[in-house]
């Protein structure tokens, strides 16, 4: 459902009781599981169980949901006793899922401590908010036809779940309880995106059980979300461009990528094109069409990653210059599949309809600048369509107060992150006085890949502190370097 357009990050204010829920229970009894990635080609050992709690902790004999989690525990007999709790992005993101397809970046913490991966209410195996749909189909779909399928979709899930009570604050409850369940006093946390926001809500709620945290591509907890994304997502794509006139080889190959961008935005907008290719996951032919808003996903979500960054001048000079949209539209589909695998529909409406949406009339939208980036209005307009319909659940009333703070925190953003710039990173840094921010030039959204950073992360939790931490093995971090042909970049 105009899932990459609609998927934001969210937040906003209200209130709600929790002090109904029943007590957790003392100890956890796990059983042997595995994680696997996306792809089914990695598999790593874990211990699983599902853990009980009210849907809505208002009502004590209301519905009961479970929630999935999961321990991969230290390698270390003499572990230490903090685990690291991996909070997902999104939202709608399921945190074994996530680590699935990043445990690597957690190896070296893994040597001494328990990683705790809990699905959130709402996604993986939490009782999982998703919806079957269309998602090629409703990237162009009318406004009577978002709200029918969002009508559709809340039908879908009303005799297993009472949306309303998916939100980031009874999230952190959840949280908070697992903890208990499982025996830790204290924990620490690693947030990516969206989760982020959970992480920072945790630590205004429980600062004591809290030892540091590891905030990476960040959402400050007073910021209103979906009504900045297309004009950063923007600026991301004209820094991109902007690199590559720099770049002798890319400059030489595509002169000014942006003159490209701008033709071939204007010539899918006043006609869409077939592309008839193979699948680039069956390999049978398929046909799809690309016009404004398939190109515009492909922008903003290749921005994303500088690995699919170094890609676009190319794919971009093809379409206009040679006709050639099989790469664009190979992209397209890849990266529809991919949230389509990845992301709960459901929960991100629950979140974000609850959280966000509310605040759109505080924030000044300027639609005319917002109208002329790629994306357009389409998400925000959406958005409004979409939480139309959706029922708004519980929020804290602190929940957009700006988080103060001594807890240990490690800030991590990408130079060119086109959904959680940097800028997001100083807002939130302002009230965490124990924090180190750090800022990789040219890299885009998630910096847990990058070089040596799984060493600087394992340090932190470590020392427990940013003071002393060796945080420069991350300049040699780079870009990858733009394809000037579809063999690679050039010698």
């Amino acid at each position: 459902m105009k899932t990459f357009l609609i998927l934001a990050i969210g937040l906003a204010a209200g209130g709600w009781a929790s002090a109904s829920e029943a007590p957790a229970p003392a100890s956890l009894s796990l059983t042997p599981c595995q994680i696997q990635d996306l792809a089914g080609i990695a598999v790593y050992g874990a211990e699983c169980t599902d853990f009980e709690v009210l849907e809505n902790p208002a009502e004590p004999e209301g519905r009961r949901i479970k929630l999935r989690v999961a321990r991969v525990p230290a390698i270390n007999r003499r572990k230490d006793p903090d685990p690291l709790f991996l909070l997902a992005g999104g939202p709608g993101m399921a945190a074994t899922t996530f680590y699935g397809n990043v445990a690597g970046a957690f190896a070296r913490i893994h040597r001494n401590r328990d990683i705790v991966l809990v699905d959130q209410r709402g996604t993986g195996k939490s009782n999982s908010l998703t919806c079957e749909m269309d998602d090629e189909k409703l990237l162009t779909a009318s406004d009577d036809e978002l709200a029918s399928e969002t009508r559709r979709c809340l039908e879908s899930l009303s005799e297993r779940a009472d949306v309303a009570y998916y939100t980031t604050s009874i999230a952190v409850q959840d949280l908070d309880r697992v903890r208990k369940a499982l025996g830790y006093e204290r924990i620490n946390l690693y947030g990516g995106s969206y989760g982020t926001r959970v992480a920072q809500h945790y630590m205004r709620k429980f600062p004591q059980q809290t030892r540091a945290v590891i905030l990476d591509g960040i959402v400050a907890p007073e910021q209103v979300l979906g009504t900045e994304t297309a004009l950063d997502a923007e600026n991301a794509l004209t820094a991109l461009f902007e690199r590559c006139v720099r770049d002798a080889a890319c400059k030489e190959r595509f002169g000014d990528p942006a003159e490209t961008y701008r033709a071939l935005l204007e010539r899918l907008t006043a006609s869409p094109v077939n592309v008839t290719l193979p699948d680039p996951t069956t390999g049978m032919p398929t046909t799809v069409e690309i016009g404004r808003l398939h190109l515009g996903m492909v922008l903003r979500l290749s921005t994303y990653s500088s690995e699919q960054a170094a890609l676009l001048p190319l794919a971009l000079h093809l379409a206009q210059h040679s006709d050639n949209f099989a790469p664009l539209a190979g992209q397209f589909l890849l990266t529809l599949r991919k949230y389509d695998e990845i992301a709960a529909f459901g929960m991100h409406n629950s979140v974000i309809c609850a959280e966000d949406a509310p605040r759109f009339d505080t924030a000044p939208v300027d639609r005319a600048k917002i109208e002329a980036t790629f994306m357009s209005t389409t998400q925000i307009d959406a958005l409004q369509i979409v939480c139309e319909h959706w029922p708004r659940g519980p929020v804290d009333p602190d929940f957009h107060d700006p988080l103060e703070s001594r807890i240990p925190t490690l800030l991590l953003s990408g130079g060119n992150d086109p959904v959680t710039p940097p800028a997001n990173g100083e807002l939130a840094k302002a009230g965490l006085s124990e924090s180190l921010h750090l800022v990789l030039p040219d890299l885009g959204h998630g910096q847990i890949g990058a070089p040596c950073m799984d060493r600087v992360m394992a340090d932190f939790l470590r020392l427990g502190s940013v003071k002393g931490l060796d945080t420069s093995c991350t300049k040699r971090a780079k870009p990858t370097p733009f394809f000037t042909t579809l063999s690679g970049p050039a010698p």
